[in-house]
């Protein structure tokens, strides 16, 4: 079930939110029991906490279908706890679904559909094992999400802002894309998705204000550029220490995206409360907890 951008209510717990996965099911798993969101079984124990994934569910690592199913479980086991789960679209969710979707249409893929998702670490193992079910669901995630004074979101991009100027438009928008059959349309949204560094120049703070202005919230947290790039390819420093999350664009913005699915001993998942960094849980390898 897709839920409304403006939640209707509000878990009372705390908000956990986890950035890109790509299919690192296995360390996936080890943060959320170390946050105390799941046991030993995978299920839910997170109570009435509001746990947020930021997308890219698929690619990269060896588990991408693993890490949809144990999601789509999780959801139905907080909501009968009180608690909530919000997965977002990403990018590589788009990539794959143009893939299968264009599939028997285009089998020579003259598109270039099957290609781009191969080379940006597509697995086919993942594109076999997800059912119609597990497709029906990747379509049906929001793209946006607010919870309290947060602004959630896969990209760092403006993007959005032409997608719709609520929440609920942009969604809507985006359901409509991803039912499309044409194949410039899904190219479009793949390639527009792909942007990235919307809030890094000097005054870039001013699109983070942008989104939002439109959407509502104090700030916006986002995965998709890991934060090594933020780091080592722009200069900025942590509020946390190498390896954290990420804060910067005027503290407007916090990047999510732990790069699991890239090093070893990468991954953490964040506590976020009004409007800072109330805790973070680090992969175990990795820098040690506070």
């Amino acid at each position: 079930m897709t839920l409304p951008g403006e939640l209707l209510r509000a878990p009372t717990g705390g908000l956990w939110v986890m950035g890109d996965v790509h299919g690192a099911l296995d360390k996936l798993r080890t943060l959320l029991r170390r946050a105390g969101l799941i046991g030993a079984d995978d299920r839910w124990t997170g109570g009435t906490s509001h746990l947020v994934f930021l997308g890219d569910y698929l690619d990269r690592g060896p588990d991408g279908a693993g890490v949809v199913r144990l999601i789509r479980g999780l959801e139905t086991e907080a909501r009968a706890a009180g608690g909530l789960v919000t997965a977002l679209l990403g990018n590589h969710e788009v990539m794959l679904l143009a893939a299968l979707r264009f599939a028997q249409r285009d089998p020579h893929d003259q598109y270039g559909f099957r290609e781009y998702w191969l080379s940006n670490g597509g697995q086919v193992s993942d594109a076999a094992r997800l059912d119609a079910a597990d497709q029906a669901w990747l379509a049906a995630r929001p793209a946006l999400a607010r919870a309290g004074r947060w602004l959630l979101l896969h990209a760092d991009t403006p993007m959005y802002l032409h997608l719709g100027r609520s929440v609920d438009a942009v969604n809507a928008h985006v359901a409509r894309l991803l039912q499309s059959d044409s194949p410039e349309v899904w190219g479009h949204f793949a390639n527009a998705f792909a942007d990235r560094l919307a809030f890094v120049a000097p005054g870039s703070e001013q699109v983070a204000r942008h989104l939002l202005t439109a959407f509502g919230g104090e700030r916006l947290a986002h995965g998709h550029t890991p934060v090594s790039i933020l780091l080592d390819e722009q200069g900025y420093e942590t509020e946390q220490g190498p390896g954290r999350p990420v804060v910067y664009g005027g503290h407007l913005c916090v990047a999510l995206d732990s790069g699991l699915a890239y090093r070893e001993e990468a991954g953490f998942i964040t506590r976020l409360e009004g409007q800072g960094i109330a805790e973070i849980v680090d992969y175990p390898g990795g820098r040690p907890q506070d």
